[in-house]
């Protein structure tokens, strides 16, 4: 196997065929679902007369629909309850593991796989949600699939895939305080472009990146799919290994040593073949936001909004949308922008590490008059971690509101939603139009320390004036 990528090996070691369209059957190991993708493929399934092969394999959740403030059953929402009472039913009939609300392991899919040691080196994953990509931090080729190919893998534990290229991605160097693995990928995207990665899995590499936290990777691969890439993923190490002994679903024992000794034989090899290479200096990276309604429209916060003539011909239509929409002009700062919401949590930046990060700078610190501020755990173990740390109480001090874990104002699909034109320093992963609840509300991508920042002074500030 010289010459290979994880990519490549593991791609190869899950391979069950080659099917007449010249796509490949691969063999899922792990396949975890919610609320919102699953409800039609379990009704294809029973459409069909099909059971779930392997049961064992599926791993269930609620966080996209679960309200954050009041959570009591039914909930006011007709059609999420119907959501949740359809998922609480179907893992019933099939014998799924499932970790409802209160159950101690609730959270956002891709928290608590990680979390509980379910997400493992040398894995096939597969969810019915976009940011599946989240899982390759592990050494893991991680894929968002649509509701037809949930159906698939309950059905056969498989799917039909084409092979992707492999573009390698160093960063390398310190990065400067105050610039977060958040600000990592949103210049990685920047550069790139949100096309930049179709076709590709982004092998993430670096001293930089071996130097990251498990947090941290898995914050850089959740956003592969926001610049194109089908999945991204960090080969496993010391810090991977050192981040899942010990957890649940871990292997124990002498598992655990033969386990250690397979990752290490999956990761790339050291004269491994890319189709493509990429380089980043870390001390170039400078905290950053996005500006428009793509995460690839982003800029240092101490930048100006590009003009028309700074930006690529083929970039200019969403460009003078983006103007438009968002209300900004072109060749002015981001610095200074007013902000309505602040809002830290989901499945990029709702982790332990981001939340105590954000905490170091609201203690002491007031959310601005006027600014709603809310502070919501990737999990409902993050949510008890955190509140044995007191973090919760550091941030009510600072006036932010401390909600229950779920996917919140990441996306639309719950109470937490943005207000006419209101606009929202968040730190999750998207900013498309409407994407937080409102068709003219407006999103400003960023770190959770840059959100704190923003919360605090009341406009989009540079995190690096209270070093």
């Amino acid at each position: 196997m010289s010459e290979r990528t994880l990519f490549d090996k593991v791609w190869e070691l899950h391979t069950v065929g080659t099917l007449s369209s010249g796509q490949t059957q691969l063999f899922i190991g792990l396949h975890l679902i919610h609320e919102v993708t699953s409800p039609q493929a379990f009704a294809m399934l029973r459409d069909r007369h099909l059971k779930v092969l392997y049961p064992e394999r599926t791993v269930a959740t609620v966080d996209h629909i679960v309200p954050t403030d009041n959570q009591a059953r039914p909930f006011v929402d007709t059609l999420a309850e119907e959501m949740m009472q359809s998922l609480e039913q179907s893992c019933k009939t099939h014998n799924i593991r499932f970790y409802n609300i209160g159950s101690g392991n609730q959270g956002i899919v891709h928290v608590i796989a990680p979390e509980q040691g379910l997400t493992q080196p040398g894995m096939t994953i597969a969810c019915g949600d976009s940011h599946t990509s989240t899982h390759g931090a592990f050494g893991a080729i991680a894929f968002g699939i649509g509701t037809s190919q949930v159906r698939d893998v309950l059905a056969s534990q498989t799917l039909a895939l084409e092979k992707l290229k492999v573009r390698r991605i160093e960063v390398n160097g310190e990065l400067a305080p105050g610039v977060y693995a958040k600000d990592v990928v949103l210049h990685i995207i920047r550069t790139l472009g949100v096309k930049g990665g179709v076709g590709y899995a982004y092998e993430f590499a670096g001293s930089t990146l071996e130097g990251m936290s498990m947090e941290e990777r898995m914050t850089i691969c959740n956003m592969s799919i926001e610049g194109g890439a089908r999945c991204g993923y960090v080969n496993p190490d010391q810090v991977t290994y050192d981040y899942l002994q010990g957890r649940d679903f871990a292997p124990k024992g002498e598992d655990w040593e033969k386990a250690v000794a397979g990752w290490n034989s999956i990761r790339s090899s050291t004269d491994a073949v890319y189709d493509d290479v990429v380089k980043f200096n870390a001390a170039e990276i400078a905290p950053t936001v996005t500006w428009g309604i793509t995460p690839g429209q982003g800029i240092a916060v101490n930048e100006l909004i590009p003009t028309l003539e700074q930006i690529t011909e083929t970039d200019r239509e969403v460009a003078k949308e983006a103007y438009q929409y968002m209300e900004f002009t072109p060749g002015t700062p981001i610095q200074g922008t007013k902000v309505d919401v602040c809002f830290i949590g989901s499945c990029t930046n709702g982790r332990l590490s981001d939340l105590r990060e954000a905490a170091k700078f609201a203690q002491g610190r007031k959310v601005a008059n006027g600014v709603k501020a809310f502070v919501v755990a990737g999990s409902e173990r993050v949510k008890v971690a955190a509140e044995a740390e007191g973090l919760d109480k550091i941030f009510e001090a600072a006036g932010f509101e401390w909600r229950e874990a779920g996917c919140s104002m990441c996306l639309a699909m719950n109470p937490d939603k943005l207000q006419g034109n209101q606009l929202s320093a968040s730190s999750s992963n998207r900013n498309f139009k409407g994407r937080q609840g409102s068709a003219q509300g407006r999103t400003l991508l960023m770190s959770p320390v840059m959100v704190v920042a923003a919360a605090v002074n009341g406009v989009i500030t540079d995190v690096r004036e209270w070093l």
